[in-house]
């Protein structure tokens, strides 16, 4: 697999994957949300390739000091074939390049899933709260 940052003309193929790997809500625009990473200059979309085939895609941004993972998603096909950690260490190295020198991975309470795959990458769990607010609702 070949990482490389998301072509803009790649968006609705990763879109499709991410529905795919059932990451949409739908609360959350996912075309905005990646037009949004790619434009932005402390964030991307990493894409795996293979063959012309997207295979798995990552979403890495900063504040400067913490450094953020969404939409890691890989085809439902090529699952269990460490594309996953593949991905997470290029969101890491991206963000080592850049100087962030935390990552802070935020997961849905009942995605066991999710939480058993990061901890296999040996990420621990913090004791925080993460409280948010809506500011696309008026």
């Amino acid at each position: 697999m070949e990482i490389e940052p998301l072509s803009p003309t790649a968006v609705s193929a990763a879109v499709e994957l991410w529905e795919r790997a059932g990451l949409t809500r739908p609360w959350n625009d996912p075309v905005a949300d990646l037009r949004r990473a790619l434009a932005g200059p402390a964030s991307t979309v990493l894409a795996g390739w293979a063959d012309g085939v997207l295979l798995a895609t990552a979403m890495v941004g900063h504040d400067g000091h913490r450094g953020s993972v969404y939409y890691l998603a890989v085809s439902p096909e090529h699952q269990g074939r460490g594309h996953g950690r593949v991905m997470m260490a290029a969101c890491e190295a991206w963000l080592r390049e850049r100087g962030v020198p935390k990552l802070n991975i935020m997961v849905r309470g009942d995605n066991s899933t999710a939480r058993g795959f990061y901890e296999r990458l040996d990420y621990g769990t913090d004791d925080v709260i993460v409280l948010s607010r809506r500011l696309d609702a008026a």
